[in-house]
C-alpha cells in the first residue's frame, strides 16, 4: 500500500508538471522558486511538533514530502536524477553513517554514536572528493542558506573542534558583558552600521553561549516566541473580558497583565506537575 500510495504521488506530480494538460503555475516554477516553499514547509513540520498536534503534523509531512516530489520531478524532467535516487542515496547514507546497526561496530551511548556519525560522513566526504583540492578552511562546508542561527551554531562548532573554544560557558558571558559595552558605545556614537554590527555581535556570541550549553537556539527562540505569543494573546483576553481598550492601557497596566499571565502558567504548571 504504501509503494503504491507513493506511485500515486509521484504520478501526481508528473500529470501537474506535464507542459500540455499539467498546472499552468506549477509547470513555470523552478527549484529556486520552489526552494522558499521547501523551507517553509519544514518550519510547519516543527510548529506542529511543537503544539503537539497530530493532525496538522500528518498533514504537514504530507506537504514536506511533496516538496521532495516536486524537487525530484524537476530533476528527472532535466535528466539530474529521479526520486528514486534521492531515496536510494538516503537509504544508502543511513547504512554508511550507522555502521553499530548494520555493521560490525560497537556504540557504547548516544555520545558515541554522534562520534560515529562524523566519521562517517567524513569518510563519505572524503571518498566523494576524491583527488579534489582540500577546503581551505574548515567553515567551508556550512551551508550559507542555513537560517542565521542555525549556521552561526553550526560554524561555532566547527571552529570549537579545531580547539578555537572557551574553557566554559561563563566565559562566553563575559565576552557578552564586553559586546553589550561596545554596543553601549555605539548607540551613544549614533552611527547605524556600527549599531548592526555590535548587534549581530551580541547575538552571535549568544547563540555560542547556548551552544556551549548543549541548547539548540533556534528551537530555544522558537520556543520563547511562543511563550510571547501566549503571554500577549493572554493579555488580550483579558482586556477584553474585562471591557478594557488593550490599546490605550498604559506600559505599567501592560505589565500588570503581563504579570498576571505569568502567574497563570506557573497555576496551571502546578495543577498539570
Amino acid at each position: 500500500m504504501t509503494a503504491l500510495s507513493m506511485n500515486k504521488l509521484l504520478d501526481v506530480m508528473s500529470c501537474l508538471r506535464d507542459p500540455d494538460t499539467g498546472c499552468k503555475w506549477d509547470i513555470e516554477q523552478t527549484y529556486a522558486t520552489i526552494a522558499p516553499y521547501t523551507i517553509e514547509e519544514a518550519y510547519e513540520v516543527a510548529d506542529a511538533i511543537d503544539r503537539g498536534d497530530m493532525n496538522d503534523l500528518k498533514e504537514e509531512l504530507g506537504d514536506l514530502l511533496l516538496q521532495v516530489v516536486f524537487h525530484a520531478q524537476m530533476a528527472k524532467e532535466n535528466g539530474a536524477f529521479t526520486f528514486d535516487d534521492v531515496v536510494t542515496t538516503v537509504t544508502d547514507k543511513m547504512i554508511s553513517r550507522h555502521p553499530h546497526v548494520f555493521g560490525d561496530v560497537n556504540a557504547k551511548d548516544a555520545d558515541h554514536v554522534t562520534e560515529i556519525w562524523e566519521k562517517q560522513k567524513e569518510a563519505e566526504k572524503a571518498r566523494r572528493d576524491g583527488d579534489a583540492p582540500s577546503p581551505s578552511s574548515v567553515l567551508d562546508d556550512v551551508t550559507m542558506g542555513l537560517p542565521a542561527i542555525k549556521r552561526a551554531q553550526k560554524l561555532q562548532k566547527k571552529a570549537a573542534k579545531t580547539g578555537f573554544e572557551w574553557d566554559h560557558p561563563a566565559h562566553v558571558l563575559d565576552k557578552f558583558e564586553e559586546e553589550i559595552a561596545e554596543m553601549r558605545e555605539a548607540i551613544e556614537s549614533g552611527n547605524q552600521d556600527e549599531i548592526i554590527d555590535e548587534l549581530g555581535d551580541l547575538f552571535f556570541v549568544l547563540t555560542n553561549f547556548g551552544r556551549m550549553l548543549g541548547a539548540d537556539c533556534e528551537e530555544s527562540l522558537r520556543h520563547a516566541s511562543n511563550k510571547f505569543t501566549r503571554r500577549f494573546t493572554g493579555m488580550e483576553r483579558d482586556s477584553i473580558a474585562q471591557n478594557i481598550d488593550f490599546t490605550a492601557l498604559s506600559l505599567e497596566e501592560k505589565e500588570k497583565l503581563w504579570q498576571l499571565q505569568k502567574q497563570k502558567e506557573r497555576r496551571d504548571k502546578k495543577r498539570t506537575g
